[in-house]
């Protein structure tokens, strides 16, 4: 039996791309694996009416459970409105789908948008496969997201060692190929929370911290070129915020050197071509930190409502930073 992701109240990208590109900004894409998590997304979405595309990994998938996770998005479109957010734009969004299958099975479960990812294939074998999901997802009216180009660092069950950059030349045979809805691209960033080696970084003289490698504009500005107003993708675009990094090493944990995307480069990147940027780590540093900090300072806790609690807070507050003061989206989805 499939289930419509229309009857869940849910939107597919399209639209949602063609407005952002006309209008300078980018879509936040969040993971979430949990309710805590997806709580904090709603919330945020709301009070900011910020279009928001809801991810979901494979890894996700199985951790949460699948059927679990289709009445979670219908949940939260009816808890927006709740919220008083009276028509919500919320995508739910398969990312980093691996095979046809998997793509499939998310489709006839009320997905609304799915990524096929053959980014690691050889070239023609991405186009296939890419062209393949295309073709089924179209009879359903659901979007999907393609990637040319590789990402270095792990997130889940997708990790490469090091990034192979988009070629230009390839972006206009690929789209028209594949018939894809949107395009990830490899521009620099990278998955998971630690982006870059020290080695790939310089250190601040006067804090000490990692700098990232910046962006590779270029590459951005000749796939826009070759492909003007098609919506591109950035994954891998955490900004490994250093407060909360640093209350989880002060609160005992261990994160030595982890680095992220500057948050000027995302915000130049949004006002581009690219209309959906993908945030995890993120995400799971916000609750973590909350989460250590509470450990800390009321040892005789073990309510999970009582640390809880501060990490959903904490990520909605997160949430929001980026869809303010980052990808521009805020009043976007009234």
């Amino acid at each position: 039996m499939s289930v419509s992701y229309k009857d869940l109240g849910l939107v597919n990208t399209r639209e949602m791309f063609a407005k952002a590109v006309a209008g300078g900004y980018a879509v936040p894409a969040f993971n979430f694996n949990n309710m805590e998590q997806l709580q904090a997304i709603i919330q945020a979405a709301s009070e900011t009416k910020s279009p928001v595309i809801l991810q979901v990994s494979k890894g996700a998938r199985k951790y949460a459970n699948a059927t679990l996770l289709r009445y979670m998005a219908e949940g939260a479109v009816e808890y927006a409105k709740e919220l008083g957010w009276e028509k919500p734009q919320i995508v739910l969004h398969l990312d980093h789908g691996d095979t046809f299958e998997t793509c499939k099975s998310c489709i006839d479960t009320g997905f609304s948008s799915v990524m096929i990812d053959g980014s690691s294939l050889p070239y023609e074998e991405n186009i296939a496969l890419t062209k393949k999901v295309v073709e089924y997802a179209h009879q359903f009216d659901v979007t999907v997201e393609a990637e040319l180009g590789v990402l270095a660092g792990v997130e889940d069950e997708v990790c490469a060692a090091e990034s192979h950059y988009t070629k230009p030349e390839e972006v206009i045979d690929f789209a028209t190929r594949t018939g894809c809805d949107s395009l990830a691209i490899s521009i620099g960033t990278s998955h998971g929370a630690y982006k870059f080696t020290p080695e790939q970084c310089t250190r601040d003289p006067k804090t000490g911290k990692l700098v990232p490698p910046p962006l590779a504009f270029d590459v951005l500005h000749e796939v826009e070129a070759k492909l003007p107003g098609f919506p591109i993708v950035l994954h891998g675009s955490s900004s490994v915020p250093q407060d909360e990094v640093d209350t989880i090493n002060a609160h005992g944990g261990k994160l030595p050197d982890a680095v992220g995307i500057p948050e000027e480069q995302l915000r130049e990147a949004a006002k581009s071509a690219v209309c959906k940027i993908n945030i995890d780590s993120d995400s799971r540093l916000a609750m973590t930190a909350a989460i250590r900090k509470h450990f800390d300072e009321f040892p005789g806790h073990f309510d999970p409502r009582q640390y809880l609690t501060p990490a959903r807070d904490n990520m909605k507050k997160m949430y929001i930073h980026k869809i303010v003061n980052v990808l521009g989206s805020e009043g976007k989805a009234e």
